[in-house]
């Protein structure tokens, strides 16, 4: 066995004891390292949290802006689709069908109308002409009233050539005012036709100047407490083709016209990309108590009652304006019969139209005037009457006469005459000659540039009787000229 050196035990005794003092160096210095770290951390308070949340929430836009913009979208006031409506009566969804009437229709019989199942009408009540004068349309307050007497509910047009703002606003409060005594549920419509003939009033404004004056007049309407509407062809309203109607259509009803064209499903309204409160489908409707054609509308909104009249004072009841209607052309002058002549009490040989006297050859009365459709206004004993122009004469000492009638049943007389005719504009030709008899039927209306052939003439009481595609039909001899 070796024994140890001396001298090699005493250098390791100096390696171990040295790697001691180095291990104890090294464990210092981590220390006090480690105790320098935790003085200069700081610590975290309440009042910190809050700051790093916000800055947190500032390194995260997109999250904040997102629910900003549905903040915001609260409180942004959306574009205007709640269409204007001023009625106190609850508006429903329910579609209803109705008709709209003016002079042109004559004297209607409103309780055949309710009858017929007409739920409302859209009346007209006046017109701004092409001189600017506003005036009413003659049947206008007969028939407020009597569709109002019958049940069926009424709004109101008004055709205006309106070319300011304020000639618009003007019409409004004409309407308005006209209109104040009756029960106006329906909506009152701005209707303005013709504006790009040059003869217009309107031919000189922009799209956006009439656009702006329809609104003029519909935004009165509406202070004045009736809802409002605007009537034109799809043609003019689609796209914006002749009146801004992506403007108007987001706060206004639109009530369009749209002819004989997808009738068989009327509840789906007609192929229109724009709003459409109403559709004016036909103009050559037939309904009970109307002797001429009439204009079919259905409304996709109806009411659960009946607006009251803004004036509930008493109104006045009215008589049909025959004097406005017929364009009687003052006279003042003595006549007799030729032989005998009813005189009525409206200018119709209907059976509702009371004979108040029968006029013998000898007997006079005062002839106050005369009208185109062959009718004298005649005063007899203080009232006023009616009686068919060819059966008088102002020759007081002429010897009684027979008035033949025609074979084909017309007590009027016919000239013989073969000549081409054309209307001035338009012309309605009817199954016999009046225009007040309810069995008076309108069998087609001749436009500008149409021709037919008149086969006899009236001068008396103004009509011709005309040949048309094979019919014989009558119409007012003054509508309508000689074609050379």
């Amino acid at each position: 066995m070796n024994k140890e050196n001396p001298k090699t035990n005493r250098i390791l005794i100096i390696v171990a004891a040295a790697a001691v003092i180095v291990a104890a160096v090294l464990a210092a210095v981590l220390i006090v390292r480690d105790v320098k770290i935790k003085k200069e951390k700081p610590e975290i308070t309440t009042e910190d949290t809050s700051i790093v949340s916000e800055l947190t929430s500032q390194a995260e836009p997109e999250t904040e802006l997102s629910s900003e913009t549905e903040t915001e979208s609260e409180c942004i006031e959306p574009e205007e689709t709640q269409l204007l409506n001023a009625g106190t009566v609850v508006e429903n969804e329910n579609i209803t069908y109705g008709i709209d009437v003016s002079k042109y229709q004559g004297t209607i019989d409103w309780a055949k109308v309710a009858a017929d199942g007409i739920e409302f009408a859209m009346i007209r009540v006046g017109y701004r002409d092409s001189s600017g004068t506003v005036g009413a349309d003659p049947t206008a307050k007969y028939n407020l009233q009597e569709a109002e007497k019958n049940g069926v509910k009424i709004g109101v047009y008004f055709f205006s050539t309106a070319a300011t703002l304020e000639e618009a606003r003007e019409d409004a409060d004409w309407v308005a005012d006209f209109i104040a005594g009756y029960a106006i549920t329906y909506p009152v419509v701005f209707d303005c036709e013709g504006f790009e003939k040059e003869t217009s009033r309107q031919y000189h404004l922009t799209k956006e100047e009439r656009s702006n004056i329809a609104m003029a007049f519909m935004d009165r309407v509406y202070e004045r407490g009736y809802t409002p509407m605007i009537y034109s062809t799809v043609n003019e309203l689609s796209l914006d083709a002749k009146w801004d109607t992506s403007r108007i259509e987001k706060k206004y009803k639109v009530w369009i016209a749209l002819y004989n064209l997808y009738t068989t499903e009327l509840e789906n309204k007609p192929p229109y990309e724009g709003q459409c409160s109403m559709w004016q489908y036909s103009n050559t409707g037939r309904v009970a108590g109307i002797g001429a054609q009439v204009d079919l509308d259905v409304a996709y909104f109806g009411f659960n009652g009946t607006e009251k009249p803004k004036d509930s004072s008493v109104r006045e009841e009215v008589e049909i304006d025959y004097d406005a209607l017929m364009k009687f052309v003052e006279v003042n002058e003595t006549v007799t019969a030729k032989n005998e002549v009813n005189l009525r009490k409206k200018p119709s040989q209907n059976a509702d139209s009371e004979i108040v006297y029968t006029l013998k050859n000898g007997e006079t009365v005062t002839r106050t005037g005369m009208c185109p459709e062959g009718w004298s206004k005649i005063i007899y004993n203080g009232i006023t009457c009616y009686a068919v122009t060819s059966y008088l004469t102002t020759d007081l000492t002429a010897a009684p006469q027979i008035q033949p009638e025609e074979d084909n049943g017309f007590k009027t007389k016919f000239t013989p005459c073969n000549e081409k005719i054309a209307p001035k504009e338009k012309v309605n030709l009817r199954n016999k000659p009046s225009v007040t008899d309810a069995d008076s039927v309108v069998v087609v209306t001749l436009e500008a540039g149409d021709v037919a052939v008149r086969t006899g003439i009236n001068t008396d009481v103004g009509w011709s009787r005309i040949e048309y595609n094979g019919q014989v039909l009558y119409c007012v001899s003054s509508y309508i000229y000689v074609v050379e």
